[in-house]
């Protein structure tokens, strides 16, 4: 599965693509198969997000999104340093970013 990554252009948040919108949850990433490189020249042309590209991702056992690369992982999770610090899945504080 192909997933899509960002920042967010307002405030530099990692973002994942939704099919319709920009989250910060990787939870609510979409499989956008061969559509990456359109999605995000369309996405970066209309100043939404800044520099996106298509990653390797899998379904967990319990269907959660998790992104194959450790890097990404860690954009999607946040510091490895502070865990008081990283994103929580889903948290609902947060919310999804309608951008």
């Amino acid at each position: 599965m192909n997933i899509l990554t960002g920042n967010d252009l307002k405030s530099g948040a990692v973002v994942w693509w939704t099919g319709y919108d920009w989250s910060l949850h990787v939870e609510d990433a979409v499989d956008v198969g061969s559509q990456a490189d359109a999605i995000a020249a369309r996405e970066e042309a209309a100043r939404r997000v800044n520099v996106p590209y298509a990653l390797e991702a899998e379904r967990t056992e319990d269907g959660r999104v998790r992104p194959t690369h450790i890097k990404d992982r860690i954009r999607a999770l946040g510091p490895t340093v502070r865990p008081d610090l990283t994103l929580k899945p889903a948290d609902p504080e947060i919310g999804t970013w309608i951008i």
